[in-house]
């Protein structure tokens, strides 16, 4: 994958020491049980990043200037176990350099790798989990570290939310809380859904945003397109109050499937992770530090696991 930055942004924008962000790509496509392509997803997102307007109009903000830092490719794919070990280590190494991190997948076994990183630097951590599929078997196809196991794990060690759920099977009922499950077709009922969210959620969240979860009408290209899903203003409408209420400890974006005939999928994906970002950053001064990682958890018996020369 050849990019040199992220959004074409200038050199002083994309060191390792100056940003606060750090994009992690993960171009892994496994496990994946339709359509295949996800694996070209970071690469497609990053095209499209870099024809996009910067300037931020709703925030009236230029959140690349808060620097943006592209680390090597998470290349491992011997097995979904080992890609999964390897994207913990990487994502636990940049929590502890105290940067605001950032995936980019890729299916969403990746973020099982990215949520268990995230749950041992962070205390009482809720993972709000957006996406079409429930996504909570503990095993499928022989592996725990499938697609459709991507948040069982999180079900069992974190606050899991999860928002948009349409479609998932039977055994997986057996381990959902419906308490903290937000259906698709309730929310379409609901004026109120995105204030419940909010308030089960503790004060660390972390995102993990399924593309499918959007409506196929505004974003088809993904693998497992389900219909009914969420709108664009909807959408943001949610994550501005999550990010405005919460403390927002990172995010990651999957499951982008780039079709060559609909590059408007590739653009929307690359403008929600924009969008994200100014979130995140919205009022916050270019040299002021960023402070996530000083909630985190001591969790320096751990670190010593973690391969510090992964980059």
């Amino acid at each position: 994958m050849e990019v040199k930055n992220y959004a074409g942004i200038s050199d002083q924008y994309a060191k390792l020491d100056n940003a606060k962000i750090i994009l992690i790509p993960v171009p892994y496509d496994g496990t994946s049980t339709w359509q295949k392509g996800a694996d070209k997803g970071p690469e497609a997102f990053l095209e499209a990043s870099a024809n996009m307007e910067l300037y931020d109009i709703e925030t009236n903000t230029e959140v690349y200037k808060q620097g943006v830092y592209i680390t090597d490719t998470v290349t491992e794919n011997t097995s979904p176990e080992t890609m999964v070990d390897a994207v913990h280590q990487i994502t636990k190494k940049y929590i502890k350099k105290n940067k605001f991190v950032t995936l980019f997948g890729g299916e969403h076994s990746i973020s099982i790798g990215s949520i268990r990183a995230f749950e041992e630097c962070f205390d009482n951590l809720t993972v709000l989990h957006i996406d079409a599929h429930a996504d909570l078997r503990p095993e499928y196809e022989g592996s725990t570290c499938n697609h459709a196991c991507a948040v069982y794990e999180a079900s069992q060690k974190t606050n899991l939310i999860q928002v948009g759920i349409r479609s998932m099977d039977a055994i997986e009922k057996t381990v959902m809380n419906e308490e903290k499950t937000y259906f698709a077709h309730d929310m379409a009922r609901d004026e109120y859904w995105m204030d419940n969210v909010i308030e089960q959620l503790t004060d660390n969240v972390f995102i993990t945003f399924d593309l499918d979860a959007l409506d196929p009408s505004i974003l088809p290209s993904t693998g497992t397109p389900e219909p009914g899903g969420l709108f664009w203003y909807e959408t943001l409408e949610f994550l501005k109050s999550v990010f405005k209420e919460k403390n927002v400890v990172g995010f990651d974006i999957v499951e982008l499937c780039p079709n060559e005939n609909d590059k408007s999928s590739d653009f929307l994906a690359a403008k929600l992770y924009y969008k994200m970002l100014s979130y995140k950053f919205m009022g916050e001064d270019v040299d002021h530090q960023y402070e996530g990682a000083q909630v985190s958890k001591d969790s320096s018996s751990k670190i010593k696991k973690v391969n510090l020369n992964n980059d």
